[in-house]
């Protein structure tokens, strides 16, 4: 009779999950730490003053700011196994539970990257020349979502971030209704870009117009990101991020209970920078 949690090789199976791939890994900046406050020290740009030989010249001070943010808040995901679930359980039935837990953590952290469009520039109908203001909502079509791909190029040109554009990249993460009619759009123009569009089709991550093509159905309501790559920071504690806490009998509300509670955590904070904010965007949409 099987009465063990394999409580390491539960936590590997979680890591290997973990430490996949995903969205918000690459179009973050992600920092694993155990240092509680995040720095971001930065200082004022100067101006290039006009010479004249033999004239002096002034010395301008350099002005250092240092933004910081906390990493306070965290996602748990405390799950029970009744010990006669346990008893009955194969192997490889608790491996695939270590892998659930892994998908659901990844999957709330994609959640909440998408929940802080606030600390992001607003782009709306205004800026893809459409009237109306950068917080009017644009109505997504296969007749504007190109429009929508150059208006956010040329806001980044526009706040200096062409050169950091160029070497992080740049993404937008549509909703997945967005996402077909972009896939629509891209099979209906171009050639050698459509053909392979027609043929395979478009997952995630396909580059068009220079930029890397995501969806989610994580967004919050009205609210699509996307800018420049490796810039939206994410703080994540190391300490806590894959491991795994088992219980005997964990406690309750109405008392403890008979069966291993399992329970693993990932502690994060996002943070957008004063310098990054102008070229990343809240794009608003209907």
């Amino acid at each position: 009779m099987n009465t063990l949690v394999y409580g390491e090789d539960w936590a590997v199976k979680l890591q290997e999950r973990l430490a996949e791939n995903n969205k918000w890994k690459e179009v973050c900046k992600v920092e694993y730490t155990n240092t509680k406050v995040l720095h971001n020290p930065y200082s004022t740009d100067a101006a290039v003053q006009n010479g004249t030989r033999g004239s002096a010249y002034t010395h301008q001070a350099i002005v250092i700011t240092d933004e910081t943010v906390d990493i306070t808040g965290f996602k748990i995901l405390p799950q029970l196994i009744d010990r006669a679930d346990l008893a009955q359980s194969e192997y490889v039935n608790q491996m695939q539970l270590a892998d659930s837990q892994g998908v659901l953590l990844n999957e709330a952290i994609e959640t909440a990257m998408l929940a802080e469009h606030a600390q992001w520039t607003n782009f709306g109908t205004a800026d893809i020349g459409g009237g109306g203001s950068s917080t009017s909502a644009i109505t997504v079509s296969a007749s504007n979502i190109d429009d929508i791909i150059r208006g956010m190029k040329r806001e980044i040109r526009d706040a200096n971030g062409e050169n950091l554009a160029g070497r992080n990249g740049m993404f937008i993460m549509w909703r997945n209704s967005d996402f077909e009619l972009l896939e629509a759009y891209v099979q209906a123009n171009g050639f050698s870009t459509a053909d392979g569009a027609l043929k395979d089709g478009t997952g995630q991550g396909f580059k068009y117009m220079g930029v890397e093509h995501y969806s989610s159905n994580k967004h919050a309501a009205g609210h699509v990101f996307g800018g420049i790559k490796k810039v939206f920071h994410l703080g994540i504690v190391k300490a806590t991020y894959g491991q795994v806490v088992i219980d005997q009998e964990p406690a309750t509300a109405g008392g403890a209970v008979s069966g291993i509670g399992i329970v693993s955590r990932v502690d994060f904070k996002f943070k957008a920078w004063a310098k990054v904010v102008p070229v990343l965007f809240d794009i608003n949409v209907a």
